[in-house]
């Protein structure tokens, strides 16, 4: 007869083994960022980012009584980065963020913004859009795939 213990090890190890499908890395679709456009990846890492930024607002305000951070930097978030800066505002107590790229030569798009609609979107659709700028100055949306998609 199988202990307890035993028996939730078993239940684990099935589990796992049965999570795996055999297909790995080498499944037939490439992934999702080689079968984007120089612009739809430049957009994607643009909306990657304000996505995790927009999470950590939500989730600060939640842990504030409400109260929304005023800046990034009150988050524990630095507003620049190698590649990017990063801005944040509170309209209605709901954060906005844009992310501009620091060296936007050679991209289609040089910033992004988006609110906390996008944590809705991407739990319900595994999709979110974000206002993107073009070079032009012509904004536009664009579609970011979450990453659980191939």
């Amino acid at each position: 007869m199988i202990g307890w213990s035993s028996w939730r090890i078993t239940l684990a190890v099935a589990l796992v083994l049965a999570g795996c499908n055999g297909t790995g890395s080498s499944s037939s679709r490439p992934p999702l960022t080689s079968r984007l456009s120089p612009e739809e990846r430049d957009a994607h890492a643009l909306g990657r980012e304000i996505f995790e930024l927009v999470d950590r607002a939500v989730d600060y305000r939640g842990s504030h009584r409400g109260r929304p951070a005023v800046t990034l930097r009150q988050m524990g978030v630095e507003s620049l980065t190698p590649t990017t800066i990063r801005r944040m505002v509170n309209l209605q107590r709901e954060p906005v963020i844009t992310v501009v790229f620091r060296q936007p030569a050679g991209k289609e798009f040089i910033s992004c913004r988006g609110d906390s609609q996008i944590l809705e979107d991407a739990s319900v659709n595994g999709r979110y859009t974000i206002m993107c700028t073009a070079r032009t100055g012509a904004q536009r949306p664009v579609e970011v795939i979450t990453a659980g998609e191939p």
